[in-house]
Parts: structure tokens; sequence; C-alpha cells
């Protein structure tokens, strides 16, 4: 199901809402006629300037000029209004390329609604918390599944590939630890960097293995989180190239239940 692309709404300077237009903007917003797509842009541009936290129906109102019961004759409640700016920011997700092989065609889908997630930094906790598939929603999802069949993969392991890649066909990916990087922390000294080393080598030898690599052995870098552009690349390949592999075997399912249920 094609989706149809929405312009970035996430441009706008920080802090910058209603009461930042000058007069003759505010009169002229306040002319044009609110529809159910005005409001979930407002909605969006709303979000990006204060976080979802900060969208409210009152707000939303103060900021397109109106009294807060005009928007419930295009969205009943917040909730209808968090599932459309959901569908604008899907909507900001470039197709692929048609002349693309299905591997590179579903990387190129991936990573396009990455570039529309980071634009607007909130669509994650709002993706994460709807619970009903708008036809927006089930239109991409679709549109992922069609990229594997296009390339010949049977249904069930479809199936079970959009099952391994979750979230990352919105363009985030669970980490272990969803903790925000402390960029303003200051260095480790040396003698820190030695004690923690001591410490980490004793009760936690793999990690500081990993730690030591990853910081190209400068341990004051600790803390400051990975590349996570490429660590979100990487895992992408990882399961394309894995589900690559299975396609190529002709796995399905019932082969693998089978096969596991067989006596030794």
């Amino acid at each position: 199901m094609a989706q149809q692309k929405v312009p970035a709404s996430g441009n706008t300077p920080k802090g910058r809402g209603h009461s930042a237009a000058v007069p003759g903007e505010a009169q002229e917003r306040r002319r044009a006629p609110l529809n159910r797509d005005r409001v979930l842009r407002a909605a969006v541009t709303l979000a990006d300037e204060v976080g979802i936290a900060g969208v409210s129906m009152r707000r939303l109102a103060q900021q397109l000029g109106v009294v807060p019961m005009a928007l419930y004759k295009h969205v009943t409640d917040k909730d209808e209004l968090l599932d459309g700016m959901v569908d604008v920011v899907i909507g900001e997700f470039d197709p692929p390329d048609p002349a693309l092989d299905w591997k590179d065609g579903v990387r190129q889908r991936v990573l396009a609604a990455r570039r529309a997630v980071l634009r607007h930094p909130w669509a994650r906790q709002a993706i994460e918390s709807r619970t009903r598939r708008t036809p927006a929603v089930l239109g991409y999802m679709d549109s992922v599944a069609g990229s594997f069949r296009a390339g010949g993969f049977s249904v069930d392991l479809i199936h079970h590939v959009m099952h391994a890649l979750g979230n990352r066909i919105w363009g985030f990916s669970p980490e272990l630890f969803d903790e925000p990087a402390d960029t303003g922390a200051p260095p480790l000294t040396p003698e820190a960097q030695q004690a923690m080393a001591a410490e980490f080598a004793q009760r936690y030898p793999h990690i500081l293995e990993i730690a030591v690599a990853a910081t190209s052995g400068d341990l004051s870098g600790v803390g400051r989180g990975c590349d996570e552009q490429f660590e979100f690349e990487f895992a992408l390949d990882l399961l394309l190239d894995g589900a690559e592999r299975l396609h190529r075997r002709g796995w399905s399912s019932t082969d693998h239940a089978e096969s596991r249920s067989s006596p030794a």
C-alpha cells in the first residue's frame, strides 16, 4: 500500500510556537480552514518543539488559534490525535527505488523510516505506545512484507522475519539499556581508568574486553554511548543476511518444528 509522502515538519526552531508568529501570520493561520490534516500537522510541529508530553488539546488549540472544542470535530480524543501524528510521520517514509532487489529495497525502506523518526524524536515513544493499527500502519507493514514477497520469500518465512525485525521496521531498535549517553560527563582520569579496569578485570573480564575494543583502549570514553547509526545498520544487515540464508535453504517453520520434535 503506497504511502503519501508528507513533508518533514521538524524544522521549526525549538521554542517558536504560536506566540512567535507575527500578527499577520497569526491572522492568516486563523483564517485557514481547520481540517484533520491541518490539525495533525500542527500537532506534529508542536511535538517537535515541546515533546510528546507537552502536546495537549488545549495547547494545540492555542497553536491553531481556535477553541479546544473545534479540534474534536476532527479528532475524538488524544489517542486518535497520536494515531494521526504517527500516520503523518509514516507518510514521510520514502519508498525504495523500485529497481532495487528485495534486500537493498528493504534496507533502503527501513533506513528511510529511521531518518523520519530521527527528525521527530518523540515519534519512537508514540509508535511504541500505539495499540491500534491504522491504515497507514498496516499499509507500511504490508509494503515491507511485499518487498520480501517480491524477492520470492515464502509467506511462512516472511512471518518470522517480520517478528525478528520487530521495531526496526519503524527505524529504531531495542537496546540492552535504553539509557542516554552523558555527553557532559568529564573524562575519567588515568587513575580512575586504572581502578575501573582492575575491578572489571576481576569481576567482568569479557565486558572489559569489549569496552577496551570499543574505545580503542581509552576507557575515558566508557559511558558516552556507541555509534547508534552504525549499530542500527549492523543489526539490520545481520538480520537481512540471515533471512537471505534461510530463504536460499528453503527454510520453513513446519520442518523446523518437526526436526525439534523428532526423537534423537
